[in-house]
């Protein structure tokens, strides 16, 4: 387990679908969080094939700064692969996942990062201290959701699918991810966790949705997370760590904004 500095090197992955409305106030929140507990850090944003201005927004952004990268698909492939492309181009010793609608107040990534420093954990995932604030229904859906996957797996996590996570770069190098949808949060969190890496959850306060609309919990995505927990229950079991490679050649998405040094 590496050790953690005193102001650590950050990616932040932000997902992102039709958000115009929401994502320039997000990366200018993030970038102040940022600066508070870091010296070196780089905001990640993919465009999961937008329809609205979002691309081009960031896009005016990744240009004037280049500490923010833009990365773009040419077509929709929701929740999973979108992280998954974000998580690959993270180059800095922590990597922090936020959705661009702002569900908690960025500056809590220095929290965290001191969290792991005391806990001497390699993930530290996040749960909403509040549930009720988003509804009956998706409050349901998701104490059953958790409640599932504490029973497949054996651990119970209070908020598995929120979408903080900050976890050691080592991680993701190591957990080799598969899911296109939802299920990448359980997927992530128990492949982590099966491979012997530290996970410790940490409570904090949740912002529902303000402006956009969200489709996280529509029927279409729940049949989605089955469908996929049905295939990768074995693997999710049982998980064999990645062998880094020295080149990935797969699909890369177009980017947007230079890389700065690590």
């Amino acid at each position: 387990m590496s050790s953690i500095a005193a102001r650590p090197s950050v990616s932040l992955v932000i997902p992102m679908f039709n958000e115009e409305e929401n994502i320039e106030h997000a990366i200018a929140c993030a970038a102040e969080a940022l600066d508070a507990c870091s010296d070196d850090w780089e905001i990640i944003i993919v465009n999961d094939a937008s329809t609205d201005r979002s691309a081009a927004l960031v896009e005016q952004l990744a240009t004037a700064d280049p500490r923010i990268r833009l990365l773009q698909h040419a077509k929709n492939q929701k929740l999973g692969a979108t992280l998954r492309t974000g998580y690959a181009a993270a180059t800095r010793s922590l990597v922090v996942y936020m959705d661009a609608d702002l569900p908690f107040d960025p500056h809590v990534i220095g929290r965290a990062i001191q969290a792991l420093r005391v806990t001497r954990a390699d993930v530290i995932a996040g749960y909403r201290l509040d549930r009720t604030t988003e509804g009956f229904r998706r409050t349901v859906y998701s104490y059953l959701y958790n409640t599932l996957i504490g029973f497949l797996f054996g651990w119970p996590h209070r908020d598995i699918n929120f979408s903080f996570k900050l976890m050691r770069l080592e991680v993701l190098q190591a957990v080799e991810l598969r899911s296109e949808g939802s299920l990448i949060d359980a997927e992530l969190i128990v492949k982590a966790r099966n491979l012997g890496f530290v996970i410790q959850q940490l409570g904090l306060d949740y912002f529902p949705r303000s402006r956009g609309l969200s489709t996280l919990s529509s029927p279409g995505v729940i049949v989605k997370i089955l469908r996929e927990l049905v295939r990768l229950y074995p693997e999710m079991r049982r998980p064999q760590r990645r062998i880094p490679e020295v080149a990935v050649t797969a699909a890369a998405p177009t980017a947007v904004g230079r890389r700065s040094p690590a």
